[in-house]
């Protein structure tokens, strides 16, 4: 399994993982992007890896796609650093794995290899937020070094704080 940069090569892989998300809240957020155009969403999360054309109050951050034998089993998007809307609420990672692989671990897989980027980058702190009621990112942080910071409440959910410390 490997962590890669979205490209035209795995168009189709991409479109299933799509249509097998259904109607569930897609994570992480460039999941929603337009995809008609696949090169134009190629485009598009180059220019967010660069930080060219960001909305406002978004922040640089890199998608990729960890990738088995030619498909798409998860998405990951690493903010490069935070404002501080996005260190109150959101961090550095967003990830999600496809329904049909979930429950094997891989989301582990994903976060530790996320977190590598970052520390990568020098990032000697990273950032991770969950809903409380989402047990399996909390079970899958604290397994990648997560410690729970604090939490807060936003609207009428739970969110906890994680940081992993180099």
């Amino acid at each position: 399994m490997e962590l890669v940069t979205p490209s035209q090569a795995l168009e189709q892989s991409y479109r299933d993982y799509i249509v097998e998300l259904g109607a569930e809240e897609r994570y992480p957020f460039p999941l929603d992007f337009d995809h008609q155009d696949f090169p134009a969403l190629l485009a598009r999360l180059d220019d967010f890896a660069h930080g060219i054309n960001l909305p406002a109050g978004f922040v640089s951050s890199s998608t990729l796609w960890l990738v088995d034998k030619g498909e798409i089993i998860g998405v990951t998007n690493i903010r490069h650093t935070l404002n501080d809307a996005i260190a109150h609420c959101g961090g550095h990672i967003g990830l999600s794995i496809r329904p049909s692989k979930r429950g094997l671990g891989l989301g582990k897989v994903l976060m530790a290899k996320s977190i590598a980027f970052l520390q990568q980058r020098q990032v000697n702190e990273v950032h991770i937020h969950c809903y409380k009621d989402n047990q399996a990112s909390g079970r899958t942080i604290i397994s990648c070094g997560g410690r729970l910071d604090s939490e807060i409440e936003v609207g009428d959910k739970c969110v906890q704080r994680y940081v992993v410390r180099r």
